[in-house]
């Protein structure tokens, strides 16, 4: 019998949070005033005990969700983001996101999405 045989016995349903937002996609954070295109996801919470401890307790999101990995802008700068998916929504600007490693990942923006360059792709 196998590790995964033991922790997962045929039958037994697991629950795994449904990603919202897929690869391409623009969001916008629910609390602040930033967005970003959607990069990568993580099925739950694969950041650094320190990061999520920075965050303040009182709008600390759960660690069992989907986190996004965005290449965010802001009015001041662009940057990487790290965000639970309670706390995005999806951007209607229909605006392109101006961060420069866009081109690097992304095609062209199609229908308010970003078509992921065939290199890319699986």
């Amino acid at each position: 019998m196998s590790v995964f045989d033991r922790l997962n016995p045929v039958g037994q349903k697991i629950d795994m949070p449904r990603a919202r937002f897929a690869i391409g996609e623009v969001v916008r954070h629910r609390i602040f005033d930033f967005r970003g295109v959607v990069f990568d996801v993580d099925p739950a919470f694969a950041n650094s005990d320190e990061w999520y401890e920075a965050i303040p307790e009182a709008i600390r999101p759960a660690k069992e969700q989907p986190y996004y990995h965005l290449l965010a802008e802001n009015a001041e700068t662009t940057y990487v983001a790290y965000v639970s998916q309670q706390n995005l929504i999806v951007d209607e600007s229909n605006e392109p996101v101006d961060h420069p490693a866009i081109g690097t990942m992304f095609d062209r923006m199609e229908g308010g999405r970003y078509r992921l360059r065939p290199v890319h792709r699986h």
